[in-house]
């Protein structure tokens, strides 16, 4: 795999990233360390954790900046993510062979990012990041207030690059005006959902970030397993082993008219042309010139499979094109 730039930073990342969500929250410590090596081993580089994700630490997200809320309790021997990643890379030797990122979930405050990142750090196993992301815009914080104290992190040498996840073009321009009046690092990432259901941001936000050089590791090629075809519109006959059985919230966001005439477009064409569902639905956004990224959750090798199959297959002009006016039919 190509790698890509990382905003203006002159890092490289890779197209594909590792989203480390499903760790201690829908799989065991064993089998992470398995989808982490084997990611590792097909050239997926870039992972991507937060203080929110997994067991141990999973309980402050529920109500916190990320999006989804009711994330309903877990019962495997859990972890945080990011213990789990951190003992990972001590146990392989692995810290500088990926491009690691973070997340502050629990409020952009100066000091909360100060207090929030050291835990992250310590719980990492390590001194630095590569990406520190805000994990949604911060309301109660003010832009300047949080540019200011992720500038003094990168030159404190804690973080490499900042960035935002779930953040509106109106958003990252605001917190791009502060970075260049004040002269503060900048965000160089930005991670927006996106796919064949949630396509707001090619609107604004990517045209944004392709003039400012912004990279995109978007997330949620599925719809958050959505798009696999899987559902139906009975919101009472929601697997609790899911993602929408684990994260209620999904079930708002996805289940609508529209988005279910979405997935049978998905499906028929999917027959047609021999190509799974969630392949050709992951292939539609990594064709998509202006994401950097594509982070994948996964809980299964298979679910990498997938994804690798997808960057390979790829798809013509025609067919996304395609694929892209089902919106309006």
């Amino acid at each position: 795999m190509k790698q890509k730039p990382l905003g203006k930073t002159g890092r490289e990342i890779s197209p594909i990233g590792l989203g480390c969500v499903t760790f201690g929250r829908e799989i065991n410590e064993e089998s992470s360390r398995r989808i982490m090596d084997y990611a590792v081993e097909n050239g997926i580089t870039f992972f991507d954790t937060a203080e929110a994700y997994g067991g141990g630490q999973s309980k402050i997200g529920r109500k916190s900046l990320t999006g989804v809320d009711d994330i309903r309790e877990q019962t495997l021997d859990m972890s945080s993510s990011e213990l789990i990643v951190g003992r990972w890379m001590k146990d392989r030797s692995m810290r500088n062979e990926i491009t690691l990122c973070t997340k502050v979930s629990t409020g952009a405050s100066a000091d909360n990012i100060n207090k929030a990142l050291s835990a992250s750090l310590e719980r990492l196993g390590t001194d630095s990041v590569d990406v520190y992301k805000i994990h949604s815009p911060d309301p109660s914080t003010d832009i300047e207030e949080t540019m200011a104290a992720l500038d003094q992190e990168v030159r404190n040498g804690r973080i490499a690059a900042a960035g935002g996840s779930n953040y509106s073009a109106e958003q990252l321009q605001e917190s791009l005006d502060v970075s260049k009046s004040r002269d503060y690092a900048r965000f160089e990432v930005i991670q927006p959902p996106y796919n064949l259901t949630q396509r707001e941001v090619e609107l604004d936000l990517f045209p944004l970030c392709k003039r400012e050089q912004i990279a995109i590791t978007s997330y949620s090629p599925l719809g958050a397993g959505f798009l696999a075809g899987k559902y139906n519109s009975d919101r009472s006959n929601v697997p609790t082993t899911t993602r929408f059985g684990i994260a209620p919230g999904h079930i708002n966001l996805y289940f609508s008219d529209k988005n279910f005439n979405t997935v049978e477009m998905l499906r028929k064409k999917s027959e047609e042309i021999g190509i799974p569902m969630v392949q050709l639905a992951m292939a539609w956004v990594m064709t998509n010139h202006d994401v950097t990224t594509v982070l994948i959750g996964a809980r299964t090798t298979a679910h990498i499979d997938n994804a690798l199959k997808a960057y390979c297959v790829g798809l013509n002009s025609e067919l996304r094109s395609e694929m892209s006016n089902w919106d309006n039919e």
